[in-house]
C-alpha cells in the first residue's frame, strides 16, 4: 500500500484541479477561500509525492513523467477557474500570459522533438517559480489583481523556462530530475551529479 501513496497524491492533484474548475463554474459561496485551501492542498501533494517516492525508493521515470504531466494539468485547471472568476485580470495581462504559456509549450516541443518524451527536469529554478506561481494565483483568486507578484512571476517564469530548454539541449539522453544547467553539463560529460534525497534524490 505504501508504494501507491505517491501515485495517489499525484492523481489527487488531478482531481483537485477539476474540482476547483467545477466550483468556479457553480460560483459557490466562499469560493475564494475554498479555492485557496484546495490549491494549497494541491501544492502539498506536489511537494510530498516526490519526497515519499524517493524515500520508498520507487521514484521511477514513469512516475516522474506522470508527476510533470499532472502538474501542468493542475495549474492549467486552476488558471481556467481563476479566469472564470477574474476575466479582467487575464484580459489586462493577456500579452504576458500568452508569452509565458508559449514558453511552456516550447519546452514540451523541444523535449518531444529531441527525446520523444515530455519534460520532467524538475529543476530547482522551476520549483522556485512554482512557489511564485502559487502565490500569484492566490492573490488573483482573492483580489482579482496582482501587479508586483505577477510581474515577478512572469520574469522568473521566462528565465526558468529558458533554463529548462538549455538543460534539454545540453543533455545527450532524456533524464529526469536535473537541478540546473550546471548539472546537465556534468551529465553530458558522463559525470554523476550530487542528488538530494528530499529534492532530487
Amino acid at each position: 500500500m505504501k508504494s501507491k501513496i505517491p501515485a495517489i497524491l499525484i492523481f489527487s492533484r488531478l482531481i483537485i484541479g477539476f474540482v476547483i474548475i467545477s466550483l468556479s463554474l457553480l460560483k459557490i459561496e466562499n469560493y475564494q477561500i475554498i479555492a485557496v485551501v484546495l490549491l494549497s492542498i494541491g501544492l502539498l501533494t506536489d511537494i510530498f509525492d516526490g519526497i515519499i517516492a524517493r524515500h520508498l525508493h520507487i521514484s521511477t521515470q514513469k512516475l516522474r513523467r506522470l508527476d510533470s504531466t499532472v502538474d501542468q494539468i493542475f495549474f492549467v485547471s486552476v488558471g481556467v477557474a481563476t479566469y472564470i472568476q477574474c476575466p479582467m485580470f487575464f484580459e489586462t495581462n493577456a500579452y504576458k500570459i500568452a508569452i509565458l504559456a508559449g514558453s511552456e509549450v516550447l519546452i514540451y516541443l523541444v523535449s518531444f522533438l529531441k527525446f520523444r518524451k515530455e519534460v520532467a527536469t524538475h529543476s530547482i529554478g522551476a520549483k522556485i517559480w512554482t512557489l511564485l506561481l502559487f502565490g500569484t494565483l492566490i492573490q488573483v483568486i482573492l483580489q482579482c489583481q496582482s501587479i508586483v507578484l505577477f510581474n515577478l512571476c512572469f520574469w522568473i517564469g521566462l528565465l526558468t523556462r529558458a533554463e529548462i530548454i538549455a538543460i534539454l539541449l545540453i543533455l545527450k539522453t532524456w533524464t529526469n530530475d536535473v537541478p540546473s544547467v550546471f548539472h546537465s553539463i556534468q551529465l553530458r560529460k558522463g559525470k554523476a551529479i550530487k542528488r538530494n534525497k528530499i529534492f532530487n534524490g
